[in-house]
């Protein structure tokens, strides 16, 4: 397979969410499609996920039409839901689709899960049982009905490692889940613990949680306290209920409701100077926009909670994600800076430590949190900038012209004085293009050409077009002029063309070749 450039991973990123309501739509006109972020009164429809997101198609049509669909899941198969924003539902399918949201529920409450994990955790050693055909801890009771899977033994120190003891997940669409080697998750304990945090909000990061708790059996290190926030409901077996949440991170969803939110906020108050952290890894292909809205929330709880000389400081947060991501993080989040450390994963098959090129991990730590004070392992290359004043990776070398360490992917980068900025050491200057590329690149297809598929300007992008919601305002101004109707629209789309069965174009292949 020929390798995928940084950028083209990110417009892959960005669409990916979007396949989800491809079978609803005809999307040959449309460039791409937008979150649309709550707003204070609109409350968006259920599924089983948690409330749904707003989403909004793009393109070069001047209106875009929008519609609900799950927050999480990126692949109907896993979840159906589907509504156009404007779409009148009946009481009878708000009735079938609660049903629905209901049937999925956990059977347990997670007050039940520690109940079932007291109980375990007092059997005797050969009476501890662990499904691996249903991921689930068994209690004495229950062996008679796993008795066709395949079950083991538990130990204490499995026990202990519930990220070992698990299957990860490993739905791409979905919950795919891939889990910090322990040279990572151990630097970034001994970094938190150096910067003086004594609780750690661990926001889908299940191997950061049970490295703080084993630490904590050791004398040498203070303890932390940790909470871990997570989508995959099977860690409940295995926490107290202060210590873990069912939570949906693109859309701040608690499942268990206020009980959650009130164990988040019991947390989250610093008494007795301990400072809290939130260290968060989200799936690669989720969308920057939901998951930086989620993570403002929970910053605007912590914030409440501190004295008044805090009124204005946000929570001290690392979010984990590809360096390719960084315009957009930086978009959502301007507070954060992006470090050169590069995390890497025990099973992900390409994002491993001490490969070198192209070859290394991607993913990198962003945080809001001053650079100058997250010291970078030396026996790993990396070395503080006095320039910069931030640590930086060994071929990360200061650019005099630019007055910055240039290099987002581990590589050297070279100063382009034409363009007058550093860039890749594969890249070459076009002069028919104006700007540095691959040589082999199709050359006068500017990025960004399209411009603003509003109003036309190419000076800026739709994002930052202040007419995109001129139209819409409109509508909504007439719809009240008109008693609340709204009025005739063009259509958006172009009706589908019904597709032929495969007996109707073998018969018509037929009967093209007996001509």
């Amino acid at each position: 397979m020929a390798p995928v450039s940084p950028a083209e991973r990110v417009r892959k990123c960005k669409v990916s969410i979007t396949a989800q309501p491809s079978a609803n739509m005809d999307v040959s006109d449309s460039m791409g499609v937008e979150v649309v972020l709550p707003e204070e009164g609109r409350v968006a429809p259920c599924c089983p996920h948690g409330p749904t997101l707003l989403f909004e198609k793009v393109g070069k049509v001047k209106e875009g039409r929008r519609f609900y669909a799950c927050s999480a899941c990126r692949d109907r198969k896993d979840c159906n839901f589907f509504q156009w924003e404007e779409d009148k539902v009946s009481a009878v399918r708000l009735l079938a689709r609660e049903a629905e949201n209901q049937s999925k529920r956990p059977a347990l409450s997670q007050k039940e899960t520690c109940s079932r994990l007291r109980k375990f955790s007092s059997l005797r050693l050969d009476e501890k049982k662990f499904c691996q055909d249903c991921q689930t801890l068994l209690l004495p009771a229950e062996h008679g009905a796993h008795a066709a899977h395949r079950t083991t033994d538990v130990s204490s120190a499995q026990l202990a490692r519930p990220s070992v003891l698990l299957r990860p997940l490993d739905n791409k669409k979905t919950h795919a889940q891939y889990l910090f080697t322990d040279r990572s998750a151990n630097f970034l304990l001994d970094t938190l613990d150096a910067l003086g945090f004594r609780k750690v909000l661990c926001v889908g990061t299940p191997r950061l949680q049970e490295l703080i708790k084993l630490r904590n059996l050791e004398p040498k290190h203070e303890p932390m306290k940790s909470l871990l926030l997570d989508m995959d409901l099977r860690y409940a077996q295995f926490y107290r209920q202060d210590e873990f949440c069912h939570y949906n991170m693109f859309n701040h969803h608690f499942f268990d409701g206020e009980a959650s939110g009130a164990v988040l906020q019991a947390f989250l108050a610093e008494g007795d100077g301990q400072k809290a952290v939130m260290v968060s890894d989200p799936p690669f292909g989720g969308l920057v926009k939901p998951l930086a809205h989620s993570f403002s929330l929970i910053s605007q709880t912590w914030r409440k909670l501190q004295a008044s000389d805090c009124s204005n400081t946000d929570m001290p947060m690392m979010w984990i994600f590809p360096y390719f991501f960084e315009p957009r993080i930086l978009e959502c989040l301007p507070s954060f800076t992006m470090l050169d450390y590069q995390v890497d994963y025990d099973n992900h098959p390409l994002y491993k430590h001490g490969k070198t090129g192209r070859k290394q991990t991607p993913v990198r730590l962003f945080t809001n949190i001053s650079p100058r004070d997250v010291a970078l392992p030396k026996d790993e290359g990396y070395r503080l900038c006095s320039v910069c004043q931030r640590f930086v990776s060994s071929l990360n070398k200061h650019c005099a012209k630019c007055n910055v360490c240039p290099s987002k992917d581990g590589r050297e980068w070279k100063h382009c004085s034409t363009c007058e900025k550093c860039v890749k050491p594969s890249w070459r200057h076009c002069q028919r293009c104006g700007r540095c590329a691959l040589p082999d690149h199709p050359c006068g297809q500017t990025p960004g050409q399209q411009g603003c598929f509003n109003c036309g300007s190419m000076e800026h992008k739709r994002s930052a077009c202040s007419l995109k919601d001129t139209h819409r305002l409109g509508q909504r101004a007439g719809a009240k002029r008109g008693g609340g109707k709204p009025g005739p629209q063009r259509p958006l789309m172009k009706p589908k063309a019904k597709r032929k069965s495969g007996a109707a174009r073998r018969a018509k292949q037929l009967a093209a070749l007996s001509k």
